[in-house]
């Protein structure tokens, strides 16, 4: 090892001596401890394991924060995107409900005279009186089940 140039001067007391040998000794020994430290393999291994640690400490806690905000993006995304399809699939809806009135109205231009009686007489029979519709499905549905048991 090199040693660095002696710049002091010879001690001219036995008081100046003994502090230098006391500076000498202090020096002596941080050069020994910080020898010591760096053939210490275990503890470097362990404080570098410990920085490692950190880091993915940190950097586990930056990822959880960075999904934490897609997700919350995602969400936004898809209640606007829910919002869309729901004004759309309720145009379509007013869509469909105009075609099929207009093709009633078509058909029902088409039918013959009797047959518009009957059909506007049954629909105000229903509008009139909802229970007599209740009692002709149930019927139907009763016909339909004994049909089917039948072939059973």
């Amino acid at each position: 090892m090199t040693q660095p140039p002696h710049e002091d001067k010879p001690a001219s007391s036995p008081q100046e001596l003994r502090e230098h040998v006391e500076r000498t000794r202090a020096e002596l020994g941080e050069t020994v401890e910080a020898l010591a430290a760096k053939g210490d393999v275990r503890a470097r291994a362990q404080e570098k394991a410990s920085q490692v640690k950190e880091q993915a400490a940190v950097k586990a806690a930056e990822v959880k924060e960075q999904a934490s905000v897609k997700a919350s993006q995602a969400g936004k995304q898809a209640s606007v995107k829910a919002s869309e399809v729901k004004e759309q699939a309720a145009a379509k809806a007013g869509e469909l409900r105009a075609k099929a009135a207009d093709m009633a109205h078509q058909v029902q231009d088409k039918l013959p005279e009797p047959v518009r009686e009957k059909a506007a007489q049954g629909s105000r029979m229903t509008r009139d009186n909802p229970k007599l519709l209740l009692a002709a499905v149930g019927a139907v549905a009763l016909v339909v089940w004994l049909a089917c048991r039948r072939k059973q």
